[in-house]
């Protein structure tokens, strides 16, 4: 399996593994060893969180290099006028009988509570593509689907200030 990601996408990643591996790979190999001199290792608090912050470091390092490694790089250009990635999509739920404006960016991306929703979650599968006035059901589950209709598009830009997830 793959994630769908952008060059800047790819970028930012690249970036965090580099600092993590320049940066906070030496100072949490430091603290271990300074932890390690307080002495008895098995009453030794400082030992055991200087252990398990590098080993998340550790961890994130090869989660991130995973992701450079199986990620498929997509191009965000798309048809005029029709949803695509990194759009500004303002649509209507009829059965709750309001607005709200979403953002379709990557998985690496996403913050459902800013409105920054990803492309493969079911809101952004059932609107990606689509123009203004049409109305979609966006599919939760076999048994949990509502309708949208797509009421504005504003073109949008990989935008790099928006940050990466964490885990």
């Amino acid at each position: 399996m793959y994630d769908e990601l952008t060059e800047v996408d790819i970028q930012k990643m690249q970036q965090e593994i580099d600092h993590r591996i320049l940066e906070l790979r030496p100072r949490y190999i430091k603290e271990v060893q300074e932890a390690r001199a307080f002495g008895d290792l098995s009453e030794n608090f400082e030992y055991k969180e200087a252990k398990r912050q590098k080993n998340r470091n550790e961890s994130r390092i090869r989660y991130l290099q995973r992701m450079i490694k199986t990620a498929r790089v997509v191009k965000t250009d798309h048809a005029a006028g029709k949803v695509g990635l990194f759009d500004y999509v303002t649509l209507y739920l009829p059965e709750d009988e309001e607005e709200m404006e979403v953002h379709l960016v990557t998985t690496l991306r996403v913050d459902a509570s800013g409105g920054h929703i990803s492309r493969e979650s079911p809101l952004g599968r059932a609107i990606f593509g689509r123009a203004v006035g049409d109305t979609v059901t966006v599919r939760v589950s076999d048994e949990v689907s509502y309708p949208v209709t797509i009421r504005a598009i504003r073109p949008g830009t990989d935008d790099e200030s928006l940050p990466i997830s964490g885990y």
